[in-house]
């Protein structure tokens, strides 16, 4: 909610709050960035309208004291947008990019409105699909975009629109925008590791120091984080999940937080939790200080848990951290692929999954869990970071790139990732800005039917 301070302040005070948000160390670059239109017209000085092909899906601009309103009555799936052709852009520079907007009834804004930036070289664009600028962050009916994106090496001009998409009865005030030269944003790097590890013929003792052999191996390489494997207490001990189940905090995570301490590193690992009368598959999140920062408790079942007792977890919580915004989850659950769009749809930038299942590669056509693993993370735009016991443990980018393998063999195997970079698809663009805005959730309904019917 915002602050008393904020709700009194002026219209006026609004925008230019907006405007100043962002350090910007160069001139405007923005022709009319108040979106001024010249007496009797409805489109502003120095900007075009952009016109749909489908003329029954133009929303109507008006000039309005308070800026420039988009709307379409009875129209609820109707575009309207406007544009402009920025010159004295140089290739590889930062530019702050920001916008303001009132909203009158839209009620999805994330969908409803985008800034888009096309870079330009001469009247070409270097990219079809552009990036879009960060945004909209909404409070008080009225939406700002902010945001600080570096142009190509080959740019020398851009374009900048600002659309309205699906109004459903509701309208957009545009109040400004700009585009100022400013310094670029500081990359995020950090090292990311995963264990392949499946021990034989061992205890639950035994297991637990070899796993934090690997903990110290992965604080040695300088890593930030390392991700351990599904019930690292029970794998290749012959006990069942009942036999080593314990409490959360409990000895096992003690010991864990003790190595995690010790080598300054996050640590992700599965374990089987005992919570009152429930056995739980869990995995947690340990920080550098060994402490708990979070724990996920498998929500999907095979059968060789279900019916031994184990029960489902019920949430998909995402976990706010000095690295990013983390997830986990365990096993199965990669053979649904709601659960990581849930996780990136709160915001998580990697996931990390505990696995005693498979990574192996594609085979006679089949597309086996390597495969699957990168789509997840390819589909939303993550990190995905498996520790199996079959296959290879692996660290995925957001395009499905193995960026490190352990290729079958015990160890840490980890990479570098910069969590500020935004890389497109060769057509799309930036999925991890387009693709949520893209997905129609009013029509899945039939996701959360629980009256679920046989379907073969």
């Amino acid at each position: 909610m915002p602050s008393t301070c904020a709700l009194m302040l002026s219209l006026a005070a609004i925008v230019a709050l907006a405007m100043a948000s962002e350090p910007a160390a160069g001139k405007q670059l923005v022709s009319n960035p108040t979106l001024n239109c010249p007496p009797g017209a409805n489109v502003p000085d120095q900007w075009s309208e952009c016109v749909p092909d489908w003329e029954g899906a133009r929303c109507s601009l008006q000039a309005t004291p308070e800026g420039l309103q988009v709307q379409a009555p009875g129209r609820p799936f109707a575009v309207g947008s406007i544009q402009q052709t920025i010159a004295g852009v140089e290739g590889g520079k930062a530019y702050a990019v920001q916008a303001s907007c009132e909203l009158r009834g839209i009620e999805f804004p994330y969908q409803a409105l985008t800034v888009r930036v096309e870079w330009l070289q001469g009247s070409q664009a270097v990219h079809p699909a552009g990036m879009l600028v960060r945004g909209p962050s909404v409070a008080d009916h009225h939406a700002t975009f902010s945001d600080v994106l570096i142009a190509p090496d080959n740019a020398d001009g851009a374009r900048i629109t600002l659309q309205v998409r699906w109004p459903r009865g509701g309208a957009a005030v545009w109040h400004s925008v700009s585009v100022q030269p400013t310094q670029p944003p500081p990359s995020r790097k950090i090292k990311v590791g995963t264990v392949y590890l499946r021990p034989t013929d061992s205890t639950p003792a035994e297991n637990l120091e070899l796993w934090c052999g690997q903990i110290a191996a992965a604080g040695e390489m300088g890593l930030d984080i390392v991700c351990l494997g599904e019930a690292i207490l029970m794998v290749g001990t012959g006990q069942s999940a009942v036999q080593i189940a314990e409490p959360i905090p409990g000895p096992a995570t003690e010991r864990l937080a003790t190595e995690a301490r010790k080598n300054r590193i996050w640590v992700v690992a599965g374990l089987m939790e005992i919570a009152g009368d429930c056995l739980y598959n869990t995995a947690v999140l340990l920080d550098r200080e060994g402490q708990i920062a979070g724990k996920y408790r498998k929500v999907h079942l095979p059968r060789e848990e279900w019916r031994k007792g184990v029960m489902p977890g019920h949430d998909y919580p995402v976990f706010h951290t000095e690295l990013g915004t983390l997830a986990v989850q365990v096993c199965y659950d990669w053979f649904f692929p709601e659960v990581a769009t849930i996780f990136a749809q709160q915001g998580a930038q990697i996931i990390f999954a505990p696995t005693w299942g498979t990574t192996f590669p594609d085979e006679d056509g089949r597309a086996q869990g390597e495969t699957v693993f990168r789509v997840r993370a390819r589909d939303n735009g993550v990190y995905m970071v498996p520790s199996v016991y079959d296959g290879s443990s692996m660290v995925i980018d957001p395009l499905g790139r193995i960026l490190a393998s352990n290729e079958g063999q015990t160890g840490v195997a980890w990479a570098e990732i910069d969590l500020n970079a935004r890389e497109c698809l060769e057509w799309v663009g930036y999925w991890r800005a387009i693709g949520p805005r893209d997905r129609m959730p009013t029509t899945y309904e039939g996701l959360t039917d629980t009256n679920v019917r046989p379907t073969y």
